[in-house]
Order: structure tokens, then sequence, then C-alpha cells
């Protein structure tokens, strides 16, 4: 299917009689043709030639530093190159242009903008020569001094026109003094330091314009995107760098970037949190971001509309941008569980053929040493699944699909494989029955309920009693609550997450571990695990909520 992008006709339709409207039309203009994003047809160089004196000098800077290394095309140069050399300096030290494109464009420069050129070193020969050919006109510096005659006051303003005055000097080339005490005109030739005094004062007058005012840092902003996930508006920040940002793309090097989890998200409709979001430039938007998002339905049809998000800046604890070497660990974690499993598995199922004497008659006690291994490894194989399940979660890797999962049979699974536990911990486990469903990965959910449920009753006391319940809440998440063991007491709210494990954990990787690894994949699947002072409550999304939503956009 062809898909048609409007985004060029809906900014050319907007209303530009504003001064808001005209510089947001600006930068979206501006950013959409400098990323390639858009065609620079002649509708929208049109607009822009047009929009240009009516547009802040500050945000016609912003724009041409946020495209300075976006190689944006010859004509949205030429229109940023002629305008105010602060805005032509960013543009014009990063352009990419053919010699063609180049030869056509150096005429409609200011001598100013040509001399940024003259500092790059990556131009082609016959660029750095056509540039050479203007040496005459460029290198003509304006006279900014007062030439007064005798016994005439001062004026109070500067000629508008500069008086050039010739230097004998080779090759000859006429340049400034600067605005000083009346004094007659020097009749011979200049002194050494007269000259460097004019230089000087033309690097006064006309660097001043380059120096901009500092960038305040912002700490948060707001955002609402399209049902593509496109962000269409953007509250806090400067807009242009944000606008037209897709969490569907993770972005190129060297432009904003998004991480796969809003892209995860984005597939099954599902909120996310803490994403990582970094945009280049040196806008009050630059920098590194964490970004969170719920999705929006329409509350007609059910139809998915976007997300409704905010954005901050990390936390001294928190780090937004990817930590050198992460990939290369995760990678290398996943192949060591890979190179354990199969022995595992194999040691396994060799001893479970020894205890069902499959292999011919087995004496019983090497049958209960067979059993024995068994176990032992099957609890090293439920531990490298939960390593590898960790390390896929880290490293974005996690497969999930949209799936509708009836609570009631996978609880009554999960409690079927733990009463060899329950009696061994001589605990209780009492489950309220409940018709809801939640939407997520099957095995996921599966995997997360059953993780959660083992590391309570491993941390239960004998004759204690864990009790499960559940509801849907008026936000459209399913709420299971359960109850926390007495043992956990001593780590109140989510300090359990650190809980020094002791010799006696029953948990082979320990209990905070185990309640980390379920934390982190209740968010993968659009839920959260909190920890109150006697229960933990688990909220994941309710599939009858969410389905109607799915199935409108179908």
């Amino acid at each position: 299917m062809v898909r048609f992008d409007d985004t060029l006709e809906t900014v050319l339709a907007a209303d530009l009689s504003g001064e808001s409207a005209r510089a947001s039309a600006w930068r979206q203009l501006v950013d959409l043709i400098g990323r390639g994003r858009v065609a620079a047809d002649d509708r929208a160089i049109t607009t822009l030639r047009t929009l240009r004196d009516g547009v802040p000098r500050t945000v016609r800077m912003g724009s041409a530093r946020a495209i300075e290394h976006a190689s944006p095309p010859a004509a949205l140069v030429e229109v940023l190159a002629t305008d105010r050399i602060e805005i032509a300096v960013p543009v014009l030290r990063g352009a990419t242009l053919s010699i063609a494109e180049w030869t056509a464009l150096l005429p409609k420069l200011a001598p100013a903008a040509r001399g940024v050129l003259r500092n790059r070193r990556d131009l082609d020969p016959a660029v750095q020569r056509a540039l050479e050919s203007f040496g005459s006109t460029d290198l003509v510096l304006g006279d900014d001094r007062l030439v007064i005659a005798p016994d005439v006051p001062v004026p109070l303003a500067l000629p508008e026109a500069p008086v050039p005055v010739a230097v004998p000097l080779a090759p000859a080339v006429s340049l400034p003094t600067p605005v000083a005490e009346a004094e007659p005109a020097p009749a011979g030739p200049f002194r050494i330091t007269d000259v460097m005094a004019r230089i000087e004062a033309f690097e006064r007058v006309h660097e001043r314009p380059f120096a901009a005012a500092p960038v305040q840092r912002r700490d948060e902003f707001r955002f609402e995107t399209d049902a593509t996930g496109v962000i269409r508006w953007v509250d806090g920040v400067a807009r242009s760098p944000v606008i037209g940002l897709s969490l569907a793309i993770g972005g190129e090097p060297g432009h904003a970037q998004v991480d796969a989890v809003a892209a995860g998200a984005l597939r099954r409709r599902a909120p996310f949190r803490d994403a990582r979001l970094a945009i280049t430039g040196d806008s009050d938007a630059a920098g590194h971001w964490c970004i969170s998002g719920v999705p929006a339905f329409d509350h007609a049809s059910g139809r998915f509309t976007g997300y409704r998000g905010t954005a901050r800046r990390p936390r001294r604890d928190q780090r937004a941008e990817p930590v050198a070497g992460r990939d290369t660990g995760i990678a290398q974690l996943r192949q060591l569980v890979h190179e354990l499993r199969t022995p595992a598995g194999a040691i396994a199922g060799f001893a479970e053929m020894i205890e069902a004497q499959l292999l011919g008659p087995v004496s019983p006690v090497y049958r209960s040493r067979a059993g024995a291994i068994l176990d032992h490894s099957r609890d090293l194989v439920a531990v490298i699944d939960d390593l590898d399940l960790a390390a896929r979660i880290d490293g974005d890797a996690l497969d999930l699909r949209a799936d509708r999962v009836a609570l009631d049979p996978v609880f009554a699974t999960i409690a079927g494989d733990l009463t060899a536990l329950c009696e061994l911990r001589g605990s209780l486990l009492e489950i309220e029955p409940a018709a809801i469903a939640v939407l997520g990965d099957r095995r996921a959910v599966e995997r997360l309920l059953a993780r959660l449920l083992a590391t309570l009753v491993s941390a239960s006391a004998p004759d204690e009693a864990i009790h499960v319940r559940m509801g849907v809440e008026a936000d459209g998440n399913v709420a299971i609550v359960f109850d926390r063991p007495a043992a956990l007491d001593a780590w109140p709210g989510d300090s359990v997450f650190d809980v020094d494990d002791g010799d006696e954990d029953p948990a082979l990787l320990g209990t905070g571990f185990a309640f980390r690894l379920a934390r982190n994949l209740a968010v993968e699947l659009g839920g959260v695990l909190s920890f109150g002072s006697a229960t933990l409550t688990l909220r994941l999304p309710a599939a009858d909520t969410v389905t109607m939503g799915q199935a409108q956009q179908q």
C-alpha cells in the first residue's frame, strides 16, 4: 500500500498571518527540507523567502544551527546563506553541494559569507578557484573612520557610505580605520601599527553579530504524537528539533535518535517509560532525555490517536545515552547463556531417562541420585532462562506479541506447579478466581506471574498464607494484588529490589534479582510492578479495553 505524506501540504496550508504562526512554519519547513523529509520544491522555497523578513532573527538562527550537519539541498542553502551572516555561517560550514551548485551560489553570497567558505579545507579545487576570483572584491574593507574638515563640527552619526583610502602596499587593498577622535586624514603611507588597528576594528565590528545569547537549559517538556508516532506538538523547548521526530524510527547517527523501547510500545499501543531520546544541536532541546508516554484513544470509536508524553533530563543515577560497550557485554552474556543451556538440558534429559529406567533397570540408590540431579538441572535451566530473559530485556531484543491472556487458567497451572514448593515451605497459596483477561505476550505473562508467585512462596514461612486477588481499574488496567511474606518486612516498599540475599535464600540468583526481573518484564508488557507495606501490585493492560482500540484501526 502506498502512503501519501501530506506533511508539507499541512504546513503550507496553515494560516501565516500571526508572528508565531510564521515562526512555526519557518521552523517546520527548514527542518523538513533540510533533513530530506520533503522535497525542496518551488512552493516551499518561495514560502521561505516570503516568510524570512517576518520571522525573528533568533528563530532563523536556531533553525540554521539545527540543520548544520544535515546536508540540506542547494535551494535551502541559498535561502539561508543569503540571509544575515549569523544565519549563513552554520549552513555554509557544513553544506555539501556539487561544483555546479557552489559555482551558481557564490555570486549571490555576501563577502563575509564567502569568507566562511575560504576557511573550509574540504571544498573541491574548482570551487576554491571560483572563490579566489572574488578576491579583489572581498578583500576591500570599508573605512569606518570620521574624516573631519577644519572648523567643522563633529557629526553625530557615521556617514552612510564608507570612504575608501588607498594604501601603497602590494597587492593594493583599501583598509578602514576605527572610529576615533577627530583628526585629519594622513597624507602619507600608513604605518604598520595603523594598518593593524584598522584590521582589529574591522574584526570587532563584523564579529559582533556572531555572538549569540547563551541557550537556557530546559529540564522538561511535553509532547503529543499522531497515530503513526510522529511528534506533532511540543511545549517547553524549541519546536524545530523535535517536531517531526518519529517514535517508530530510531533515527540516524548525528540526528535525533529514539531507542527501541518507544517503537516497541507503539506497535503494541502500550504505555512506555523512560525511553532514551538524544537530540543534537545547540538549542534548549539539545542533549539526552528520558521520555515517557501513554496511548490515547478516541472515546467514540476506540481508535488509537497517538501518544501524550513528557520528557525529562536523566537524574544523576541514570544515563540516557547508550553506555559504551554495553551492547557488546549483552551479546557476550547471551552467547554464554546459549552455551550453558545445551549441556544443562542434556544433563537433565539424561537424568530423567535414568530415573524412568528407559535405558534399563537401575537400582533405587542410582534412581534417587538421578532424581536429585534432575531437580538440580531443572533449577539450573531456570536460572539460565532468567539470565537470558534479563539480557534480552536489557538489549531491547524481547519479541512480544499482543495476545488476549485469560488469568484464571494461567493461575491454575502455576498453582499446580507450586504445590510441591508450598508443601516444602509449609505455606498456603490462595488465589481468588476472576474472569479477567490481560493484553500481552502469553509466554511473557505466564513467565512473569510464575516468577512472582515462586519468589513469594520461596520467601514464605510455615503456616503463612499468600493471598492473590485481582480486578479491573477505572483506567483500563488489571490490578493483581499479592500479599507480601513477613520475611520481606525488613525491606519496605521498593527497597525489596535491593535485598541482600543471604545463604539461606532458596532462589539461586536471589530474591532481589527475581523482583527486578519481574519489574522489568512488567514494563515490557506495558505494565508496572509496585510494592506497598503489606502487598505488591502488578498492573497490566486489560485486554477488553485495548482490543477495541486496536480492532478499530484495522
